[in-house]
């Protein structure tokens, strides 16, 4: 197999991934970092994909377990191989994939980090408080409000919220039409205050159409404007821990259950397509109900020393 022929095909693959799958720009490129990597690891004795053998997988999946890789980081590898074996498999006449039957180290279940009412309450409530003197765009206060409320009411991702239109807010229905990973669409419930700050951002902005949140320019906000205004507020306030957007994804769903709603109505808030990734937030749940108990209750703690 010619080394023309084994671009060829890994860019065919990143082609698909982004206008088939409307991959996100980091998960191809984290794609594209794990192919190399295996080609890297393989060096001079690379022949091409079609040659490559399950024991020349087993081989690299060793060597990283050797240098202490992370084992999300090893799977996260091995779901790009196996995601281009499909697509070889599927587009290219590959027989089969030699890494389809692969055991690879299970994922560690690490805990969410979700901030608690308070700390919600106190977040959302910065954009107004920090405002000051009049700033030279006077919108921007709102869209901040706006971009907040709507991170926690309805649990999107950064890529779904900075991607939504102003036609995908209902406000007949109190509803939110989002397109998320694999271009699935949902319909999520919006609550009040939400609703209430998209209104005052688009009345200030004077916003009729086209991207709901916008630059200081005008233009659709970026992924990195909308951590960067997360960071001030968090600087502002009195968190003792660092999030991130997808922390106040965490925190929307470990909220709707501690109050009691159900697995699967969450599931598909969220857009989960399987019910294990939803479940870790039940764990979640049961840490802060233990503690809750542990701190309250009379005799959780065994007084007898």
């Amino acid at each position: 197999m010619s080394d023309r022929e084994t671009i060829t095909w890994e860019e065919d693959f990143f082609r698909y991934l982004d206008t088939e799958r409307t991959a996100s720009s980091l998960t191809v490129r984290n794609y594209r970092a794990a192919l190399a990597g295996f080609r890297d690891h393989m060096g001079s004795t690379f022949q091409g994909w079609r040659e490559a053998s399950s024991d020349d997988f087993r081989g690299w999946l060793f060597a990283m377990m050797k240098q202490n890789a992370a084992r999300s980081t090893i799977r996260l590898r091995f779901a790009a191989v196996r995601s281009f074996y499909q697509y070889l498999v599927h587009r290219r006449g590959f027989a089969k994939s030699p890494v389809a039957a692969l055991q690879l180290p299970k994922a560690e279940r690490k805990l969410p980090v979700v901030l608690n009412l308070a700390q919600m309450e106190e977040l959302l409530s910065l954009p107004n408080k920090l405002q000051g003197e009049k700033p030279k765009i006077a919108w921007l206060a709102s869209r901040d409000t706006a971009i907040l409320e709507l991170f926690y009411s309805c649990g999107l991702r950064i890529s779904e919220l900075r991607m939504l239109d102003v036609e995908h807010v209902d406000f007949l229905s109190e509803s939110l039409r989002v397109l998320g990973k694999g271009s699935k669409e949902r319909m999520i419930p919006i609550g009040g205050p939400a609703l209430a700050a998209i209104q005052r951002y688009r009345q200030s902005a004077v916003i009729t159409q086209g991207p709901l949140f916008l630059s200081s320019r005008r233009s659709r906000i970026t992924q990195q404007a909308i951590d960067l205004l997360l960071k001030k507020y968090l600087s502002q306030s009195s968190i003792p821990f660092q999030i991130s957007p997808h922390k106040l994804r965490h925190s929307f769903a470990t909220h709707l259950l501690d109050a009691g709603a159900d697995l699967r109505s969450v599931q598909s808030l969220l857009g989960h397509a399987s019910l294990s990734t939803t479940q870790i937030y039940t764990h979640v749940t049961r840490e802060r109900l233990r503690q809750a108990y542990d701190a309250a209750h009379p005799r959780a703690k065994d007084s007898a020393s």
